[in-house]
């Protein structure tokens, strides 16, 4: 009570001060040098430098030699296995998509996953043929090489037919020049380090993107279902018109196609509806994709569908590796603005991708790196036909779930697709084309999921909800290429209005005052013991945040990260320290128990045996009273106490971090978005986990109402970690933890020192 009318009388003695009032007793430093000489002099190289430039560069130097064999092996094997299995039908079914023979699909599968093995970061995503990028790479086919650029009469005759053959083999450079752009884009921004500028595609325009783009997939795959020819549109309403003509052309479908899809797709959805359901129970899902290509070739091939019903089929896959060919200079001019579209969404897919699983299994992925890595994939396969690559959710979300640790599961689908491409591609030639389309159109149903964000936006927050809407019309009016120019540029403007280039600072008293300024521009300025303040410049939304949090733990003076995950290692070891323990305990009451009932007939010797085995055993006694075999038996007070709660840093033989709270200054942010409160809730759980209390200050009233309206505030984060100002949040810090403010400065020779 005293301490309350002290604080209150303490605050009532202070006084308004200027700007200026601030600046004389804070004595702030003059602005730092920005001249050239001043940044060349930082410039250091040495042999640590270069070890760190070397494994920054080669990631696989780094934890390839710390692989732990048998922990990983087996479940990498099992992962790449199944994996594997399930490049084959994708890898046929997206080159089909991209308007390419099928055979460059398994290229694409193979080369690329390869190089990101030695480059990648990621130790779980499955880079290779995704559909997005496969609908991006297949509109341009259609537009800069269409077929009606190779028809041909037969036999002097009035019949013309699509030469496929001239036709592929112009694809098939174009697509290699366009790979090879894409390569050059990614490695250029990688080594600029440019790696963030993944942060302005935020996630309602990307996923707004691909459930667009997944609309453009379905209707580009109806000629399959249908069995039906239609033109080859480009450009803006291209796919409104591929859609209307396809609906035209219904009365003309082919009925054996149409049943061999519907089939196909009934058959694939069941299978893979049961492994949701049963899959954890199975060593690796069912193959239903590769099954179903199987089956379908073989009754292709006996029934003669083609022949018989006109049912299109894959045709000719070559056997075999081809030879490293240039790409064709004279597309480049053509292609440059796609490549660097399609440079950017597939990296936005793989980051965002390697991020949540890095997330969940507690390690870090380098932007820039995995920059680097895509680009080097791209590029070299660009010599080997291959076209451009992203990461596929399906593969990498089986790669994780089978067990698979490192990108040894890669390596190990790749040497199933190259003993596929050398020895077995050619049995697929009889496969039928509407079997591709079913399996690419029911790996969709992930996509179209997507529309429920619609729904979430417009209860949490409008702007990302206009953003995903702008995108999503753009790019199905626009077609994907000025789509996605579109949403970028609509993006770019939200930020124009509601953001600057923020200034991260620790905030420190400025003496006989309870205001709070930057330590690096106030000499005076002074943190609490034991207290971070920590505040930013501008508000923290989609596009800094990631850069936000970084900052933060950057500014605390010691690797959050590290700590976190040498908590996570010590818990790990401890649980499997208590597991062993609990064996034994429960093997010893087994003992006791065995004990007992063959000693039923001598009470005088059960009591004097269990007498004793107190003094004789010591701890596991209260391991025996706790499991409830001999509960009646054992003496109460020589039960040892059992620890309760969770381990603590210190408990675990961690040392502490040098601060026991964080206060996070909200003063200049006027808004938040679904990815800023993410942002929190991420940084509230892992100071806890390393026992540090995290307080928010200054949150303005519509701040806290989008935070309730964003699902912020929980059990463990309620509006008790909320603070009118930083002062008050100090106080509160302080008076918790026995410790008391700076005292002031009122001497005035102090300040001159």
């Amino acid at each position: 009570m005293k301490e309350n009318e002290v604080s209150c009388r303490s605050r009532a003695e202070h006084h308004t001060l200027t700007e200026a009032e601030l600046e004389t007793i804070g004595l702030r430093n003059e602005a730092p040098s920005t001249s050239l000489s001043t940044k060349i002099q930082k410039i250091r190289c040495s042999s640590s430098t270069a070890k760190s430039l070397l494994f920054k560069f080669f990631p696989i130097l780094k934890w390839l030699p710390r692989y732990p064999v048998k922990d990983w092996l087996l479940g990498d094997i099992i992962s790449g296995f199944s994996v594997g299995i399930m490049h084959l039908p994708q890898g046929l079914a997206y080159a089909l998509l991209a308007g390419l023979p099928p055979v460059i699909g398994l290229y694409s599968a193979f080369y690329p996953v390869l190089l990101y093995f030695f480059f990648g970061t990621s130790r779980h995503i499955s880079v290779g043929p995704f559909a997005i990028i496969s609908v991006m790479i297949g509109s341009v086919t259609d537009s800069l090489e269409p077929s009606g650029k190779y028809m041909e009469t037969v036999n002097g005759s009035n019949v013309t037919i699509v030469n496929e053959t001239l036709r592929d083999a112009a694809r098939v450079e174009l697509v290699g020049a366009l790979a090879f752009l894409v390569g050059i884009f990614q490695i250029a921004l990688g080594l600029l380090q440019f790696g963030f500028v993944a942060t302005y595609l935020s996630e309602p325009l990307v996923r707004g993107y691909t459930t667009a783009a997944s609309i453009q997939v379905l209707i580009s795959q109806l000629k399959y279902v249908f069995g039906v020819t239609v033109k080859e549109y480009a450009g803006p309403l291209s796919i409104i018109y591929t859609f209307l003509e396809v609906c035209s052309k219904l009365p003309n479908t082919n009925v054996g196609t149409l049943v061999t899809s519907l089939v196909a797709m009934v058959s694939i959805l069941l299978v893979k509806l049961l492994n949701d359901k049963i899959g954890k129970r199975l060593p690796i899902p069912i193959p239903i994709e590769l099954l179903t290509i199987i089956i379908s070739t073989v009754i292709s091939y006996f029934a003669k569908l083609n022949d018989n019903f006109g049912i299109s089929i894959v045709g000719e896959i070559p056997s075999g590796m081809r030879p490293p060919q240039a790409p064709k200079v004279h597309y480049f001019e053509k292609v440059v603005g796609n490549a660097f579209a399609i440079a950017m969404v597939s990296y936005v897919i793989a980051i965002s991708l390697g991020k949540i699983f890095a997330l969940k299994h507690g390690y870090k992925v380098d932007s820039n790196q995995e920059l680097i890595a895509l680009g080097l994939s791209n590029f070299v396969g660009s010599f080997f036909q291959c076209y451009s690559i992203s990461c596929s959710m399906s593969r990498s979300l089986v790669q994780e779930s089978t067990g698979g640790n490192s990108q040894v599961a890669a390596l190990v689908s790749c040497l199933i697709l190259l003993v596929t491409i050398l020895k077995i591609g050619a049995l697929f030639e009889q496969l039928p084309k509407a079997i591709l389309a079913s399996i690419i159109i029911v790996n969709l149903k992930g996509m179209f999921k997507q529309f429920r964000d619609i729904r979430m936006l417009w209860r949490s927050n409008v702007t990302d909800l206009l953003i995903w809407v702008v995108t999503f019309i753009a790019t199905i009016v626009l077609n994907l290429d000025m789509g996605l120019g579109v949403a970028v540029a609509f993006s770019l403007l939200t930020v124009i209005f509601r953001t600057q280039m923020p200034h991260y600072s620790i905030l420190g008293q400025v003496p006989t005052t309870d205001v709070y300024r930057d330590v690096a521009a106030y000499q005076k300025a002074e943190e609490i013991p034991g207290v971070k303040i920590f505040r930013s410049s501008a508000t923290i939304y989609f596009a800094n945040a990631d850069l936000y949090a970084e900052a933060l733990k950057k500014k605390c003076g010691f690797d959050v990260d590290r700590l976190v995950e040498k908590k996570k290692k010590a818990l790990k070891k401890k649980q499997k320290k208590d597991k062993k323990e609990a064996k034994k305990a429960k093997k010893m009451a087994s003992q006791i128990k065995t004990v007992c009932d063959s000693g039923s007939n001598n009470l005088a010797f059960v009591d004097i045996d269990m007498e004793a085995r107190p003094q004789e055993q010591g701890d596991d006694t209260a391991a025996t009273a706790a499991n409830g075999s001999v509960t009646d038996l054992a003496p109460q007070n020589q039960s040892q106490p059992q620890p309760s709660g969770k381990p603590t840093l210190h408990s675990l033989g961690l040392k502490k971090p040098p601060l026991h709270s964080l206060i996070l200054d909200l003063t200049p942010v006027n808004f938040v978005d679904t990815v800023c409160i993410k942002t929190f809730k991420n940084i509230f759980r892992d100071f806890r986990e390393i026992e540090v209390d995290v307080f928010l200050v200054g949150c303005h009233a519509s701040v806290i109402t989008q935070l309730e309206r964003g699902n912020f505030f929980s059990q463990t984060i309620t509006k008790q970690h909320l603070f009118p100002s930083v002062h008050d949040a100090v106080t509160y810090v302080t008076r918790n933890h026995g410790e008391s403010l700076p005292q002031t400065v009122t001497d005035n020779n102090a300040t001159k020192m």
